[in-house]
């Protein structure tokens, strides 16, 4: 069941927990038509409206928390990561509630009013003033705001709705971190003298950069010149870059000698080196700002964003003495590469025989799959309404709104992790009568057992049904 189907009538969603941890999901209704529907999550209890579009299925995932998880695969990560920012300079948040307000979300980092990241067909809503965070930054106002250390990281589940296939999902995990200084408390108020002495005192690495870029150019990657000055950003920019080779250095030092090791018995396997580099970046909450890339089995792959942090978000947090630097990172992502798994879905198996390949951070191997289940390619073709929108995100309020993650999350819905990828194979628009038409195709597949050909029309079945239901369409 999902929120979008709760009926007029009060109602209360409740994940409760059994005694296993595990959760379950139960509405309660008194028969009232008068008063809204009410959601509650872990004993707090948040009125729903027009606003609300988080199904059951992404509020079953909340209790998990993977990167918490012992011997998981992203909470081994986290802890590689966060060995290179020791206490007390850095604290690690990782238990903070997934459910944050629109301000927290969105209005303390400044997105504007008509940002795509705010629709509902972006964001899961609880209600109109609530959301589950999209980011960890959701929580990035409130720690500057505690001021209770000079860095820190946080790791956290985040949620989106977005495509189905092998690397997205609507649950992942994110970790970031930043470092400050204080323009009050270094001596004689010299903020790069401060940041150069701090680097100094940091280990050394081996490895060889490729930094072609200045740090700063006026139009691809500008100075805060209202805040900053150049010797600032110089010191910061050293300091940050060094803190995230060091990161690079000890993850994949730790994937090489997991590759060598699965190679060991092909002589003819050359290992090659390390290469990282650093590339100019965009992002809205940095700048300047880099990426950090790793050239990994033949290809130069984005590790993670960074840069020195915007004043505004300072300024907003009542410490505008500051100056710093802050970086993000998807654990999954470089879990992925750091243990060789295929497919995003694996990280939420309970399967033992994925779970047990995975011990300690100082036994990191590569996954060693242990089944490979054919493919079930289903397609699915319909004629959109002609008042039909890209506003997206109406399962409730509008059924002939439309938006590609509307699809996919009905998917989701009806097929679970049974669903490997959903991809749009064909479009088409009627020369007469304007109407548009789509074809999507479902590709099922467990990663567990062989999925039979009649489960698979069964599941899809389903899906034609609800896409009619929830969104208007007229199948074809």
């Amino acid at each position: 069941m999902s929120m979008a189907s709760v009926d007029a009538a009060v109602s209360t969603v409740s994940i409760h927990r059994y005694g296993n941890g595990k959760q379950f999901l139960r509405v309660l209704t008194d028969g009232s038509a008068a008063s809204p529907a009410k959601l509650e999550v872990d004993g707090r209890t948040y009125q729903t409206d027009s606003w609300t579009n988080v199904p059951a299925s992404i509020l079953s995932l909340i209790d998990r928390r993977l990167h918490l998880q012992p011997s998981h695969p992203v909470s081994l990560t986290r802890e590689l990561i966060e060995s290179r920012f020791p206490s007390p300079t850095y604290i690690h948040h990782n238990d903070l509630s997934p459910v944050v307000t629109v301000a927290q979300n969105f209005d303390s980092l400044g997105f504007p009013a008509d940002h795509p990241g705010r629709n509902r067909s972006d964001t899961y809503y609880i209600n109109k003033d609530t959301v589950l965070r999209t980011h960890t930054s959701a929580h990035e106002a409130d720690i500057f705001q505690q001021n209770a250390s000079e860095g820190y990281t946080i790791s956290a589940d985040v949620y989106r709705r977005d495509a189905i296939d092998r690397s997205h999902y609507p649950v992942f995990h994110q970790m970031e971190g930043a470092r400050m200084w204080d323009r009050r408390k270094v001596p004689g108020g010299d903020i790069a003298k401060a940041v150069w002495d701090d680097l100094a005192k940091m280990p050394k690495h081996q490895l060889e950069v490729e930094d072609p870029n200045p740090t700063v150019h006026p139009e691809r990657n500008p100075l805060q010149a209202e805040h900053h000055s150049i010797e600032e950003v110089e010191a910061i920019a050293a300091h940050l870059k060094r803190s995230l080779e060091g990161v690079v250095v000890e993850l994949f030092s730790k994937a090489k000698r997991a590759t060598a090791a699965a190679n060991a018995a092909d002589p003819t396997l050359e290992e090659e080196p390390l290469r990282v580099r650093w590339v100019e970046a965009y992002f809205p909450f940095t700048s300047p700002s880099w990426e950090l890339e790793v050239f990994w089995q033949g290809d130069w792959l984005e590790i993670l964003g960074c840069g020195v942090t915007k004043q505004d978000l300072y300024i907003n947090a009542g410490i505008s003495n500051h100056i710093g630097w802050a970086f993000g990172v998807g654990l999954e992502r470089v879990a992925m590469l750091l243990f060789s798994i295929p497919d995003i879905r694996l990280f939420w198996s309970r399967d033992s025989r994925f779970l047990s390949q995975f011990t300690t951070v100082s036994n990191i191997s590569r996954f060693k799959s242990f089944s490979k289940h054919p493919a079930c390619y289903k397609d699915v073709a319909f004629w959109l309404r002609s008042s039909s929108s890209s506003a997206g995100g109406g399962l409730r309020s509008n059924a002939q709104d439309f938006h590609e993650n509307d699809v996919m999350e009905l998917v989701r819905e009806i097929g679970g992790d049974l669903v490997e990828d959903v991809r749009l194979v064909d479009e088409f628009q009627h020369p007469v009568s304007g109407r548009k038409s789509l074809c999507y195709r479902v590709n099922y597949r467990s990663l567990e057992r062989t999925l039979r050909n009649e489960e698979a029309n069964e599941l899809h079945g389903k899906v034609r049904e609800i896409l009619v239901k929830k969104l208007g369409v007229e199948l074809r």
